[in-house]
């Protein structure tokens, strides 16, 4: 990675514009449910106010539409990290204008002040010149800290970028670029991504693209029976993606070409219908009619399971199953249990994938875990991510 860190910058006595995620949820009393995005973000923080900036963060939470609305207003982010850093967390209710403005003003050196919602602003979804301008005219420096949004051309994350000589990344951005450009540029060989989840056409660019770099791909979740039927199998009452049915084909065709072999549930537990309170079974092959599959089954467990100690560089995104019901929970939990007991580098990307990971309490056992789902997606299909391209490159790669 090529890109201006945080470690670049001359930070002290300076106002930092530090764009984060902190779109966090929030229960029934509007207060934070799951602080792991906030603490995700620590590091960047502390760094900057340790270096002595007067730190002005920026966030969206939720979706307001461009106004105003309480349930996602970002005070009680403001309270949890105060508490995290052991210190006061000043609140801006607005994020420009004489309020924002005398916040600002009354920052000293180590003083860490959280904006409202940006995303109380029209502006900042459209990508506005003006706005964009307006907020850059907050601070000496930008520090974009917020993978999640980086796929995202936003005001808060690419507009005001262009108005900084050195828009630097945070420590999370390029930890999450180290781990997720290797595997695309030099992973070690065996390579085994696991991809699942429900819909084929939210992931079949990223097989595709892992085609090239991974020398087994293992498919589950419901998206495993598109790639069923496209084999020939009957899959019964099963999701289909019927429109990415032509994809899936070509794909086959791409990886027998490429001498890749892309590995499909054998046996499966199915239902008659999507309910954790029906009766189960497993069976292997087709999936009668009237039934679903809703996990993978013992013997694709074990299949994956050898190739995943096998390997020495292991990608997930996607669950195995319906892991939120205990009756179709097995399949992803065992993935998760293979990965975390591996000694391969271990990556795991997307919400769900994620969740099931935290489910176990095995995060800790992961080489990297992911904070952008959507991003890091777009990542490993080859895309550029517009809050990455924005910011500055190291200058004579120094």
């Amino acid at each position: 990675m090529n890109k201006l860190t945080i470690a670049d910058l001359d930070v002290k006595g300076k106002k930092i514009l530090l764009r984060v995620d902190f779109n966090v949820p929030l229960n029934e009393n509007h207060q934070v449910a799951d602080s792991t995005r906030i603490l995700s973000a620590l590091p960047t923080i502390q760094y900057l106010l340790k270096g002595g900036a007067r730190l002005i963060i920026l966030s969206h939470l939720g979706r307001p539409k461009g106004k105003p609305v309480d349930d996602f207003s970002l005070r009680p982010v403001a309270e949890v990290l105060g508490d995290v850093l052991k210190q006061q967390v000043f609140f801006s209710p607005a994020l420009l204008g004489p309020v924002a403005q005398t916040a600002i003003d009354c920052l000293k050196e180590g003083d860490c002040l959280l904006m409202e919602n940006v995303r109380f602003y029209p502006e900042e979804e459209k990508n506005d010149v003006q706005f964009s301008k307006e907020l850059a005219s907050l601070a000496d420096l930008y520090v974009n800290d917020a993978f999640g949004t980086a796929h995202r051309a936003h005001a808060s994350n690419v507009g005001v970028a262009h108005y900084f000589d050195n828009a630097a990344c945070g420590f999370l951005i390029e930890n999450e670029l180290s781990y997720l450009e290797n595997l695309i540029r030099s992973p070690e060989s065996p390579f085994c991504a696991i991809i699942g989840g429900a819909k084929v056409k939210d992931k079949i660019q990223v097989v595709g693209n892992l085609l090239g770099k991974a020398d087994d791909i293992l498919i589950g979740g419901g998206m495993a029976y598109t790639f069923l039927k496209a084999k020939g199998g009957n899959v019964g009452n099963s999701i289909l993606d019927e429109e990415s049915a032509d994809l899936v084909t070509e794909t086959f065709a791409r990886a027998a070409k490429q001498g890749k072999t892309i590995h499909l549930p054998v046996d499966h537990v199915i239902a008659e219908s999507f309910s954790d309170n029906v009766p189960t079974q497993t069976v292997d092959g087709h999936i009668p009619d009237g039934f679903m599959g809703l996990d993978i089954g013992p013997k694709t467990i074990a299949n994956f399971r050898t190739i995943i100690d096998k390997a020495n560089t292991i990608f997930w995104n996607g669950p195995m199953g319906v892991f939120e019901m205990n009756s179709f929970q097995q399949g992803t939990f065992s993935i998760a249990e293979g990965m975390a007991s591996s000694s391969a580098v271990t990556v795991v990307g997307g919400g769900d994938s994620v969740a099931a990971v935290n489910r176990i309490n095995r995060a800790d056992d992961m080489s990297h875990v992911s904070t952008g789902g959507g991003a890091s997606l777009e990542l490993l299909e080859g895309k550029k991510l517009p809050g990455i391209e924005a910011l500055a490159e190291k200058k004579n790669g120094a």
